[in-house]
């Protein structure tokens, strides 16, 4: 009967082996000669490859991925060449299922034994994924900082462009800033990865929310547009939108006066939403004359550009209204 004593040679052999395999990690050699590879059980496991005494490498090489398979191939063809040890990750295919796989031995002569080089297959697939993750978030970060300082920057020349003093194009650019953090704010993601979005009524409500002391919904603003969703990109530019109304109403229109009223309703048709902006009970305005202010072409420019769509205005004695008309597959990205 074979010894328990732990200084037995075969059972420090299986212990390691045990410790190998709980580490996830796979054991392989590789006859230069012959090209024929050979793997322990967690190697055919990792591989997804029935058990065999040996494999050659082409059976491994038709479950790379087609684009890492001739860097892995030159890659071992040239361990021999390496000195000291040498590390490879690559993907491997399952089906659908992708994996990623990290190839480790000694290279030249001081990984050969007996013409056979031997190394070990480590599952890596879960390092590879949260460094894509960490790549894809910086990425990302980056495009946003980008975007947010290109429309900062957009901001402060139409800002500096329609006012007359410092203190005046601080007030506007700061409330023009809060108003795309407040659109940030309600922007959430979707069940499912489908990005991030808004609801196009509490994007609005909450736009105007600081326009109306009683609140969006029960006070002088009313806003009834359909439940559909808005995209993050979407909801910066008519969150621009809404703030440029609001204001021009705070300023000149129904918004100026407690007995104005502000409504805004909407229906989809088809591929467009459409949402008109009617303001009653504020005093009378007539259109502006000669061309168009800089609030008005950053409106005209938001609307066609960035959303798809048009804008128009009535200037009727009884009071604004704006209709907006914009692309539903713009506004939900």
């Amino acid at each position: 009967m074979p010894s328990s004593d732990n200084t037995d040679p075969l059972w420090e052999v299986k212990s390691l082996k045990r410790a190998l395999h709980a580490a996830g990690v796979a054991l392989w050699s590789w006859n230069v000669a012959t090209d024929a590879f050979s793997m322990d059980e967690q190697g055919f496991t990792l591989w997804g490859l029935p058990q065999a005494t040996k494999v050659v490498f082409e059976d491994l090489s038709s479950r790379i991925h087609p684009a890492d398979r001739d860097r892995v191939r030159a890659a071992f063809g040239a361990t021999r060449a390496i000195l000291g040890a040498y590390e490879i990750d690559f993907r491997i295919l399952l089906g659908e299922e992708v994996r990623w796989v990290s190839a480790r031995g000694l290279g030249s002569d001081e990984g050969l034994h007996k013409g056979l080089m031997r190394g070990v297959f480590l599952d890596v697939t879960g390092r590879k994924q949260a460094e894509e993750g960490h790549e894809l978030l910086a990425g990302e970060m980056s495009h946003r900082v980008k975007n947010l300082l290109a429309i900062a920057t957009g901001l402060t020349n139409i800002t500096s462009r329609s006012t007359t003093t410092a203190q005046e194009m601080a007030e506007e650019l700061t409330a023009r800033l809060a108003a795309l953090g407040r659109a940030h704010d309600i922007v959430r993601p979707l069940p499912g990865h489908q990005g991030r979005a808004a609801l196009l009524g509490d994007l609005i409500s909450v736009l105007l929310a600081p326009y109306d002391d009683s609140g969006a919904f029960s006070g002088r603003i009313r806003v009834a547009v359909p439940r559909m969703g808005v995209g993050e990109q979407a909801a910066t530019t008519l969150a621009l939108v809404v703030h440029e109304l609001a204001t021009n109403s705070l300023k000149y229109g129904a918004l100026s006066v407690q007995e104005g009223t502000l409504d805004i309703s909407g229906f989809s048709e088809g591929s467009e939403v459409h949402v008109v902006w009617t303001e009653r009970g504020g005093p009378s305005v007539e259109p502006p004359k000669g061309e168009s202010g800089y609030g008005s072409k950053l409106l005209s420019r938001s609307v066609t550009g960035q959303l798809g769509g048009t804008i128009s205005t009535d200037w009727s004695g009884d009071g604004v209204v704006v209709a907006l008309t914009m692309s539903v597959e713009r506004l939900s990205g």
